[in-house]
């Protein structure tokens, strides 16, 4: 439940009243509504931002909701945007995801603990990426993120340089 007592589910689908499925096809390249309409992953090092140094906030691409900053990211090797945490938790939605498995039900027998967790957006329900709990201190966390989810809000004056937490 969130705060003033909608789900997840629901305020996603309020917000998603405002744009049809033909709305946010106009609004979104076809990769970024894959990404964030349908739950696809983005190939591995083929993202806009999963090296990008500058300074300032990544947004969710569908609604503008500012999610991360680049003051947590940094480079878990890994191919996509990483964050150890986010700007606000109250920003994001987290669910267990089991897609990976797909139609394996000896492994989903077998194999206990296999989901991963899945990040959205609060605000408009939109896919981000998936948490793992192999990240760095202070939180664990690495928030690997699609490129293709997010917008990246540049500070005016020290963009194109890399913060002390933002070394890759």
């Amino acid at each position: 439940m969130m705060q003033n007592g909608t789900t997840d589910s629901q305020k996603s689908q309020e917000y998603h009243q405002n744009f049809s499925k033909a709305e946010l096809r106009k609004k979104l390249t076809p990769m970024q509504y894959v990404v964030t309409q349908e739950k696809v992953t983005e190939r591995a090092f083929t993202g806009e931002y999963y090296k990008l140094k500058d300074t300032g906030v990544y947004a969710c691409v569908v609604c503008g909701e500012e999610i991360f900053s680049s003051e947590t990211k940094y480079d878990s090797g890994c191919g996509w945007p990483t964050f150890w945490d986010v700007i606000n938790s109250n920003k994001v939605s987290l669910k267990t995801d089991f897609s990976h498995v797909g139609n394996n039900l000896l492994l989903l027998a077998t194999k206990g603990n296999i989901g991963r967790t899945e990040v959205s957006c609060r605000k408009c329900g939109g896919h981000l990426g998936h948490l793992f709990d192999d990240g760095p201190r202070p939180t664990g966390n690495r928030y690997c993120i699609n490129s293709s989810s997010l917008n990246f809000k540049g500070s005016e004056t020290t963009q194109n340089r890399p913060t002390e937490n933002n070394q890759q």
